[in-house]
């Protein structure tokens, strides 16, 4: 591995392309005189080209817009459940995305960098801002928002398969199946799980150490849930976990919690987010994904627990066609972590603890909830300059099993959406 390492690394790779074609020359030229090959040859096989190594630099986006219509058509057009798509028959402009990045070298058996910065302007800013920056810069339903801004650096050390990276920065949490970027995931809609159990972004520091080919290891400490440059408590958390890798990438799972103070002026009370994610790749064509959550918070008196299942099956029917279906069933035992959030700020105000304006419609669900979602991801011809067309057509379920009306309304024990997003990427 460490001798591929070296022969892959791109100084010596223009090396290799000189030495290549000195070669080439000697070669023919021999063959020449030996056997009367002419100078036209010669010419045609000092031409040969090496493919340059892909670009450590790039610059990309995406725009994501989409419709989720409710068979309901509840007055106060929220869809609960939802917080991507928690809007009922209205279109949203989700996101337009920017993203400039320097990913690392694979073949790097030293030092080596890399970074990424994100931005993002869309109505799904309204769920994933961090306390501090951006927070409260605009108050309609589509605002700005910097996702991601990181450097990573990377540090060869001897017995391991890897090496340790150390990321710095504001970044993704490393839990859950489902992501903000919608090229990543299978349906327009979220699940329980990604919208209420689990973090969406941390700024800090977490180190990943390649330990094995099959194992790697997370830590890191961070200051707190969706918490940015303030935060609404004194205290730091802890955010880790460990990653498994068998067969070749078909089968893997991976462990992870974050553990920390997250209420606003509280300095003591815990809350623990664990999850885990395992992933099967039977066949070429075929993935079966399953994630489990368990979150709990000890602010409130014995502890708000909530915890849950979501199982995902896709299966590429062929380079244009992948159909999907989800299962879901999900308990909040308190309602202290599900809610529908009617106000645009809302969602980002209950994390900085200003619950003083919040809109009336806002409310929390205690209850155990299911959904079941089939769909499909359809890959249109797409014109240059851009990358990729694709429409994500859905048929949602939602229902509460347990005592509770929270859907159109709050007159409604279960609700019927059907979702349709389009994603063009440059």
């Amino acid at each position: 591995m460490a001798m591929q390492r070296i022969i892959s690394s791109p100084a010596l790779l223009t090396r290799k392309r000189k030495v290549f074609r000195v070669a080439i020359v000697f070669i023919s030229l021999f063959s020449g005189v030996v056997g009367g090959t002419n100078g036209a040859a010669v010419s045609e096989i000092i031409a040969v080209k090496i493919p340059p190594p892909p670009a450590r630099f790039t610059f990309s986006g995406w725009v994501e817009t989409g419709i989720t219509a409710n068979a309901d058509d509840p007055k106060d057009h929220q869809n609960f459940g939802h917080l991507f798509t928690d809007r009922s028959n209205e279109f949203l402009l989700n996101q337009i995305v920017l993203t400039a990045e320097r990913t690392l070298d694979p073949a790097a058996t030293g030092f080596d960098w890399g970074f990424k910065a994100q931005a993002l302007y869309g109505s799904d800013a309204r769920y994933i801002h961090s306390t501090g920056f951006l927070q409260n810069t605009q108050h309609d339903i589509v605002q700005p928002d910097l996702v991601e801004a990181w450097v990573l650096l990377h540090a060869a050390i001897t017995g391991t398969a890897g090496g340790l990276d150390v990321k710095i920065g504001k970044f993704i949490t490393l839990e859950g199946v489902e992501t903000i970027d919608p090229r990543t995931n299978i349906f327009y809609s979220h699940s329980y799980i990604f919208n209420y159990a689990l973090p969406i972004n941390h700024t800090g520091v977490i180190s990943t150490l390649h330990l094995a080919k099959w194992i790697d290891l997370y830590g890191g400490a961070t200051r707190g849930v969706n918490t940015g440059t303030t935060d609404n408590n004194g205290s730091a958390a802890f955010h880790g976990g460990v990653g498994f890798n068998f067969a070749d990438g078909k089968l893997s799972a991976l462990a992870t919690t974050h553990i920390g103070p997250e209420n606003p002026n509280n300095d003591h009370d815990l809350r623990y987010l664990n999850d885990l994610v395992v992933t099967w790749k039977p066949t070429e064509k075929l993935t079966a994904v399953i994630d489990f959550a368990f979150a709990e918070d000890e602010s409130v008196s014995g502890g708000a627990k909530a915890y849950g299942a979501a199982g995902y099956l896709s299966y590429a029917a062929n380079n244009w066609l992948t159909l999907g279906a989800r299962a879901e069933i999900y308990r909040d035992e308190k309602g202290f972590f599900v809610g529908s959030f009617a106000g645009n700020d809302n969602f980002i105000d209950i994390q900085r603890g200003k619950t003083n304006a919040l809109d009336s419609r806002t409310f929390f669900q205690p209850g155990t909830f299911t959904e079941i979602t089939v769909g499909a991801t359809i890959k249109l011809p797409t014109p240059k300059p851009f990358l990729g067309i694709s429409i994500r057509p859905e048929i949602r379920y939602d229902a509460a099993l347990t005592s509770g009306r929270p859907f159109s309304d709050r007159r409604q024990p279960e609700q019927l959406t059907f979702g349709l997003d389009a994603v063009l990427k440059f």
